[in-house]
């Protein structure tokens, strides 16, 4: 195992501390200060349920009251006394989606990731209008996403699923991969350090369990097959939780969703979508619909036969649906921007 100094110089065979392996990085650090941390030591949320979060740092782990603004992999500065008065840290990144059901409110799925793996597997799961909102997610907050394929020995035809894997984007790595045995700490391990954090995301039954058992070299993470018949998973996560492995590494293991609502991801689309985005720019009108306005760029391309057509539908539903989400949830995003002063206030307060 190595370190780096302030330098940059390596230094090896020096351990890393409980928060260094739980994903404790500069980025968090210069949030508060050595006093802050004496007072409310930072911890990381490894769970959460409706009864309370629980929480771990150096000598810590406890249940703490439940609180909506955070979710699984955050860091909180941890008020022993009024646990509910705790700081959460300003995030790297953060993976949410529209709540499924009427109500409108947004879902946390995970905070603070390196690596967003993206499970489907080579049957009747595989749809690959989900897998680009599942892209969009990851890349909304620039939480690199991998695309993994699992249950290749179940299929006749898995060049096939991994060809229409690749199309969504040249920017994501696409992996064919065995959940059992070694083959996951092989091809993951480049991704899956000392102190870095990744998630597996994607429906159920699709092997997000059995690769997470798969990382740590034991079965302690109930698993179950599919279902003859529909090739639909049964549910096995039934809640986000994130393991810290012997290696270093953690993993969110999260349930499986098979609805992905997304909301405020524009950029993430701009960037799985990056063609059409830049055709758009090009239309004669700004708030062009692409549908039947004089001077639609991306109409043009699509009649000349420069694209195609699924893929133009199906961006087209997403830009719209975000939109509509992203409005439809404003009065959540007042209230973030008002939990994001807070928390700057906070971090002022413990740095003085």
């Amino acid at each position: 195992m190595t370190r780096e100094t302030t330098e940059g110089l390596p230094q090896k065979n020096i351990p890393l501390s409980l928060l260094q392996k739980l994903g404790w990085q500069p980025f968090f650090a210069e949030q508060t200060n050595v006093e802050a941390m004496a007072a409310t030591p930072p911890v990381r949320v490894t769970e959460v349920h409706r009864s309370g979060h629980h929480v771990v740092g150096e000598g810590i782990d406890e249940i703490i009251p439940p609180r909506p603004d955070a979710t699984v992999g955050d860091w909180l500065l941890l008020n022993e006394a009024e646990p509910a008065e705790s700081v959460v840290l300003e995030r790297k990144n953060l993976i949410k989606r529209r709540a499924p059901g009427p109500e409108r409110q947004v879902q946390l799925i995970g905070a603070n990731l390196d690596t967003t793996f993206i499970v489907t597997s080579c049957n009747d799961d595989f749809n690959i209008a989900r897998l680009e909102r599942y892209v969009a997610l990851a890349f909304e907050d620039a939480a690199a996403p991998v695309i993994l394929l699992t249950k290749a020995d179940m299929s006749d035809d898995v060049e096939s699923y991994l060809s229409q894997a690749r199309s969504i984007s040249k920017d994501v790595p696409v992996l064919v991969i065995d959940g059992r045995g070694e083959e996951p700490r092989d091809k993951l391990a480049g991704w899956c350090k000392p102190g870095k954090t990744v998630a597996f995301i994607g429906s159920s039954g699709v092997g997000k369990s059995t690769l997470t058992n798969a990382l740590a070299g034991g079965q302690d993470i109930r698993t179950q097959g599919i279902r003859e018949g529909d090739a639909k998973g049964r549910h096995t996560t039934t809640s986000r939780q994130l393991h810290m492995l012997a290696s270093g590494c953690n993993v969110l293991d999260t349930p499986g969703m098979r609805e992905v609502q997304l909301t405020d991801a524009a950029s993430g689309l701009g960037d799985l979508f990056a063609d059409l985005q830049e055709l758009s720019t090009q239309c004669r009108f700004r708030d062009c619909k692409h549908e039947s306005e004089p001077g639609c760029a991306v109409k043009a391309a699509h009649e000349a036969g420069n694209i195609d057509e699924p893929r133009l539908m199906r961006w087209k539903k997403l830009v719209a649906e975000d939109a509509f989400n992203s409005e439809s949830l404003s009065p959540r995003k007042a209230m973030d921007r008002t939990f994001g002063r807070v928390t700057k206030q906070g971090k002022k307060r413990g740095k003085r």
